[in-house]
């Protein structure tokens, strides 16, 4: 007997009554082509965004992501990066160029973390994991400017990269 699958319903400053169901488990059966290095609860931890995204969506994801999360629920703060630097544009670019689905008013974050929780939407997904890979070609040209692990070489496009689940602390 197959399992039923949950349904989360978002009611936060951007989606009310939002639902969608999980059907995959938790961190598991990703697309093969996508192979992020961070989990959303190490992306909250290390500092990405300014600590000002998902400070209202507390009750659709664990609580344990929010344990050592660096938030700011009034403003996005650089510092709280983990490169300590900007390397995000407005919401309002991302809208402008259409890089935001309705199901995911935040963005590419949003859509990752209900991924990883287990959503499945066949076509966004597909969408989305484009985009994460042409986002590897900054990986490329960190290796190629900067020694190994020097991380105060190209910082803003190392925090880039963490906000897109790569690892640049380990290249």
């Amino acid at each position: 007997m197959a399992k039923k699958p949950k349904t989360i319903t978002v009611n936060d400053l951007m989606q009310k009554s939002y639902t969608y169901s999980i059907t995959a488990p938790m961190g598991k059966n990703f697309d093969p082509e996508f192979k992020p290095d961070l989990t959303p609860k190490q992306m909250l931890e290390i500092g990405v965004f300014g600590g000002h995204y998902l400070g209202d969506c507390q009750k659709e994801f664990p609580a344990d992501w929010y344990k050592k999360a660096k938030l700011n629920h009034e403003r996005h703060d650089p510092k709280l990066n983990f490169f300590g630097v900007n390397a995000s544009q407005p919401l309002s670019v991302w809208r402008a160029k259409g890089w935001i689905h309705p199901e995911d008013p935040r963005g590419w974050f949003q859509w990752y973390c209900r991924y990883f929780m287990g959503r499945r939407l066949p076509e966004e997904d597909r969408r989305q994991i484009k985009r994460w890979k042409t986002i590897r070609r900054h990986k490329t040209q960190i290796i190629n400017a900067c020694g190994p692990r020097e991380l105060v070489c190209r910082p803003r496009q190392r925090q880039a990269l963490l906000h897109w689940a790569y690892d640049s602390r380990k290249f």
